[in-house]
Order: C-alpha cells, then sequence, then structure tokens
C-alpha cells in the first residue's frame, strides 16, 4: 500500500488527486500545497516547496512511500534528486532529464542527434539578438519563436510576419521570460496531439491521446494560452500514428537518454503534429499535462497508484492498466475574461455542486480559492469541468451542460472543444 505525497496546486494536480484515491493501492494521500477542490478530497499540507532537504524530512517523518511531482519547475530545480538521495521513490525525473523541457534547446539538439523527427530550428543566444534577427528575416513565415527556457506555457509565438517573428525575438531577447536566449523553428503543418508516454527509465506505457485547444477564442482564434480545454482520445492519433510515437519518438528517446546517464523517469508529455499519419515532436514536457490530464485520466482504467510507483522503481508493471481507453471525455477550461492577459480575482464562484449533480462530470479546480468561506476565483484558468461519455459527443454534451451551470461575474470559455473531432 502506498502512502503519496501529490505536489502541485492546479487542475492536473486535481485529476491526478481524484486518480489516485481512486486507486487500491493508494493508503494515504497528502498533496501539497493544493486547493479547495483537492482540499475537499485529501489532506492538503503547506510545505515549503523551495526547501528540497526539508521536504525530504518530512517525507521521512511520515513514512511517504511515493511522491508524485505535478509541476515541472520543481522538477527542473532538482526536486526528484534530493528526495531519491533521500531513498524516498518519486515520480518524476531528474534535473539532468528535466532539461528536456527546461531547455528548448536542448531537447531539439537531442532530437537532431537520435533522428526524432521534429522542425527544422537555429539556437541563439542572448548575445546573438542581431543573428536571430537576420536569420528570421531570411526565413520563411509562418515560423515559431520559442524562449529557449521555462516561460509557464508562455513563451512561444507562432509568427505569421516577419514583423511578428522580429518583435518576439525582441521581447523575449530583453528579457521578457528571462536571460535563455531563443529557438527559432520552421512552422509544422498538421493537426497538434498530445500523448503522455509513462516512462520508468527503459519501459514505458502510452495512454489515450489527447487534443488540446490553446488559442483563447473558438475555431483557434485570439492568443495562445495554457490551455482552453482538452479531450480524449483523440481520433486524429490512429493505431498507426501511436505506434510510430512509440517506434520513433519514445523509444529511441528514452535509450538516448538512458546512455547519456540520465535516464528518464516520470511522465513523458510528447506535444506532437501529425500529418498524414505521421507525427513530428512540437515539444516535449517533462510531467503531465494540464488540460489533457483532466481527460487523458477520466478514460483511464487502472490502480494509478500502483502505475506510477511501480514507474518510480524501475519496474513498470503494465497489469496495473485495464484499460487506456474506456470511453471519451470532454474537458472544458472556464477563465477568467482577460486571459491570457490581465484578469480579475476574488470573484465569488457559484454551482458547481450543481454541475456535479450528474455522475459522469467532474468540475477539477485550477484557480481558486477561499475568502470568508466562499469560493472565489484566483487564476486564469478557473475550473475544468470533464464530463465522460461513450462516445466524444456525449461527453461534449454532458460537460457544456454543466458548463451552463456554474456561474461567477469573468467566466470565459470556448464552446467548441471536441469539434474538430467531429
Amino acid at each position: 500500500m502506498e502512502r503519496i505525497l501529490l505536489i502541485g496546486s492546479g487542475g492536473r494536480e486535481h485529476a491526478l488527486t481524484v486518480a489516485l484515491l481512486h486507486s487500491p493501492s493508494c493508503e494515504k494521500l497528502w498533496v501539497a500545497p493544493g486547493n479547495p477542490g483537492i482540499a475537499r478530497e485529501a489532506e492538503c499540507v503547506a510545505l515549503r516547496l523551495d526547501d528540497h532537504t526539508d521536504l525530504a524530512r518530512w517525507c521521512e517523518q511520515q513514512r511517504v512511500t511515493l511522491v508524485v511531482v505535478g509541476p515541472e519547475q520543481p522538477l527542473c530545480d532538482g526536486l526528484a534528486d534530493v528526495l531519491r538521495q533521500h531513498d524516498v521513490d518519486v515520480f518524476g525525473p531528474s534535473k539532468a532529464a528535466s532539461q528536456l523541457e527546461g531547455s528548448k534547446g536542448f531537447s531539439k539538439d537531442l532530437m537532431q542527434r537520435l533522428s526524432i523527427p521534429t522542425a527544422p530550428y537555429r539556437r541563439f543566444g542572448m548575445h546573438e539578438h542581431a543573428a536571430a534577427t537576420d536569420y528570421v528575416l531570411q526565413h520563411a513565415v509562418p515560423v515559431v519563436i520559442k524562449y529557449d527556457g521555462l516561460a509557464a506555457g508562455k513563451g512561444v509565438v507562432v509568427a505569421a510576419t516577419h514583423d511578428e517573428a522580429q518583435r518576439a525575438i525582441d521581447d523575449m531577447m530583453r528579457g521578457m521570460f528571462g536571460d535563455d536566449g531563443v529557438v527559432i523553428e520552421g512552422f509544422l503543418e498538421g493537426e497538434e496531439v498530445s500523448v503522455f508516454a509513462i516512462c520508468d527509465g527503459e519501459r514505458f506505457l502510452l495512454l489515450a491521446p489527447a487534443q488540446d485547444h490553446k488559442r483563447a477564442g473558438d475555431d483557434d482564434t485570439g492568443k495562445n494560452t495554457g490551455g482552453m480545454g482538452a479531450y480524449a482520445p483523440a481520433g486524429i492519433a490512429t493505431a498507426e500514428v501511436m505506434e510510430r510515437v512509440s517506434t520513433s519518438i519514445v523509444q529511441p528517446l528514452l535509450r538516448g537518454m538512458t546512455e547519456m546517464g540520465t535516464p528518464f523517469i516520470g511522465c513523458l508529455f510528447c506535444g506532437l503534429m501529425v500529418r498524414d499519419n505521421h507525427p513530428s515532436v512540437v515539444e516535449f514536457n517533462v510531467r503531465f499535462g494540464d488540460p489533457e490530464t483532466q481527460a487523458v485520466l477520466s478514460v483511464l482504467d487502472a490502480d494509478v497508484a500502483a502505475l506510477l510507483a511501480s514507474a518510480a522503481r524501475g519496474a513498470l508493471d503494465p497489469s496495473t492498466v485495464r484499460s487506456t481507453q474506456r470511453g471519451s471525455a470532454c474537458n472544458v477550461v472556464l477563465a477568467s475574461a482577460g486571459y491570457p492577459d490581465q484578469y480579475e480575482k476574488g470573484l465569488p464562484i457559484a454551482g458547481i455542486d450543481r454541475a456535479e449533480e450528474d455522475p459522469q462530470v467532474t468540475v477539477f479546480h485550477a484557480g481558486t480559492a477561499m475568502k470568508n468561506n466562499q469560493l472565489v476565483t484566483n487564476g486564469g484558468r478557473v475550473l475544468g469541468v470533464t464530463a465522460i461519455g461513450e462516445t466524444l459527443d456525449e461527453a461534449m454534451r454532458r460537460s457544456y451542460a454543466a458548463v451552463e451551470k456554474i456561474t461567477y461575474a469573468t467566466k470565459m470559455f470556448r464552446t467548441d472543444i471536441g469539434k474538430k473531432a467531429r
């Protein structure tokens, strides 16, 4: 039986909380720091996530058998390394392996060396502002400008014109996100798909493919966001596509990282562009994605605690999974008007209990807080209204019916989550 500490506070962690608590092998679950939705189901603890040694001692005192790290920042900061030094099993990669997400340039260099399909690219350091500008002005558009380091999902610009590309380079080179430089990539055409691989360093298991909706407005208009909703499974990821993801992407990556002395243990997020049944890598992340996790875990029939624990211990156990695609799920994100830019916080939320009167609906909390015993908004992405059904149409209908029951003054959402699959 597992005594588990889950790190994080968003919708992804709420979905993981539900999945872990439904696992027969989960004896006890703590979440640090959690959120009001998570607090209704599990014990939230106020631990300093930047004091890794103190966190490891807490795990020892509480006889924690497994730590599951949700967000990327603690992984890139080396939390998993410190925990493992204290003999605590961790589902999450080392600091060295987390460079896959922490440095776009590292990731692209590795893909090029391992012949993993991806877009052509060039890297430019902060001292190469003029060279980056010259390069992009000679490059065909659209072109993709990425900040090399972590940028909380905001460091990517798909520039339709050279002027837009130059502005993106200027912003990033002037320190908008930090001093890690930029990666300039060719634009990949096709449909985006997200695939999670549960990895133990050598072996892996692919979960149901999902499709995220990044733009703020319907029909993929407006600014890029952290994600306005997702559905799973995504039909664009056919059996042929998934086989290519296994053989051309995940297998060579895991093999290459092991050969480098940085084996990857955790959830490998493969952000893909699929065209003519051929997947190419847009990005790798080193943790579960948000909002895809809410949909993917909703269709996963498994002892999730046992699955993640087996991966953390280097002995992935596929028998913990009965099905990766049990029906369909649709997750609609309710955001705050103004997101991803400026938005108001502290607004009362009502109607979640009414929304969850449908037993096939779960409302995952993302950016919420309690103020004077009232649930209020506390972020750009506030809630993830997720429904399951035998078909995607049924899941979409249930999700949007639940969306209508939830109210707050700045409620904003897309009305077309899942429609790409039709």
